[in-house]
């Protein structure tokens, strides 16, 4: 019997979005369910303008129909240099409803632009409290492209969902037929379909041609395990920004992110956190006011290491998490008042 494509309006929506059951034939109703949050990027867009929709971009990988049930909701339809704060918390309260009410839902796959995938997928990585995998996914060629890499990518994720092992890893990157944790991966490149990678402590695993393989688990604290949950009532995170250092620097930067209201600031110094004359003044200044500022580094690998001055300076340092994670986590520690020490354990961790 020829198998069909079915959409039937799924029941219990999100009252943000709009939901979607895509079904195949009898025979397929013992595959897992699978949920597939669209939010845009690349993935969904088209080189003359314009988004697909989610259930457009699921139903033009039919193959999906041979692995999972897929069901469709729609969250957002921008690219993610657009996506921020707002969106990540109600993401994330999206996912963590949908697991705690669906317990036969195998995982959450998210189709997610590129630009910052890496926050989104790190915020996730530590704020849904679940054993159960939840996938990010992305493509760096648009749909209409003619090598679009977003359908097989997408198949790819269901698949890793449906593998035995995908669960407890926290958050998922499967791009170019690779398994990536959020903590460790990067965008590396601006154009090339590899751009993602975890250079420093490597992929997680692989999607092959035959079977998807695991190859090692990470050691920090996340999901389930982690102590860095959204309070209730949390609509808006702590300021928390990021400030560069370049050769030459006044810190006049870095003063007017301390005098705009910051509740931490993460300087993005040199290598091995070490900062200009005038940034090293200014850190002073700030932390010495109550502000804690974290070291993070320009330089893609390597911890950024404390020095003997320790926490009690207001510093802490970002190990070997980018500065933009980095800030992830801070903003996410200080829902509630945490000294220097407090934060650094928590870098530590997670």
């Amino acid at each position: 019997m020829r198998t069909g494509l079915v959409v039937a309006a799924l029941v219990a929506g999100s009252a943000l979005s709009e939901s979607r059951f895509i079904s195949v034939s009898l025979e397929a109703q013992e595959l897992p369910r699978i949920l597939v949050i669209a939010t845009g990027g690349t993935i969904a867009g088209q080189a003359t303008g314009g988004q697909l929709t989610g259930e457009q971009i699921v139903e033009a990988v039919p193959r999906l129909g041979n692995v999972a049930r897929i069901q469709v909701e729609e969250f957002s339809r921008v690219g993610s240099s657009a996506i921020g704060p707002d969106h990540w918390v109600r993401l994330s309260r999206r996912i963590t409803d949908v697991l705690d009410s669906d317990r036969g839902l195998a995982g959450v796959i998210v189709m997610h632009g590129t630009d910052t995938m890496e926050e989104t997928a790190y915020f996730l990585h530590l704020t849904v409290a679940t054993d159960r995998p939840v996938v990010m996914v992305g493509s760096m060629r648009n749909s209409s492209a003619v090598s679009a890499d977003g359908p097989a990518n997408l198949l790819s994720a269901a698949r890793v969902i449906r593998h035995p092992a995908a669960g407890g890893h926290g958050v998922l990157v499967v791009l170019n037929d690779e398994i990536h944790s959020a903590r460790d991966v990067r965008k590396m490149d601006n154009n090339r379909v590899d751009t993602f990678v975890s250079r420093e402590f490597g992929m997680l695993g692989v999607v092959d041609a035959d079977e998807v393989v695991f190859r090692r688990t990470g050691m920090t604290r996340h999901t389930r395990t982690s102590e860095l949950h959204l309070l209730p009532g949390t609509s808006e995170l702590p300021r928390v920004p990021v400030v560069a250092d370049f050769a030459g620097n006044d810190a006049s930067l870095l003063r007017a992110a301390f005098e705009h209201g910051a509740s931490a600031i993460v300087v993005q110094a040199f290598g091995g956190g070490r900062a200009s004359p005038a940034v090293r003044e200014a850190y002073d200044e700030i932390t010495a006011e109550g502000v804690p500022v974290v070291l993070a580094s320009r330089v893609p690998e390597g911890r950024v290491m404390g020095s003997a001055r320790g926490n009690e300076s207001g510093l802490a340092y970002a190990g070997d998490l980018s500065p933009h994670k980095a800030r992830v986590l801070v903003m996410l520690a200080l829902q509630t008042p945490k000294t220097a020490s407090e934060l650094q354990r928590l870098l530590n961790t997670h």
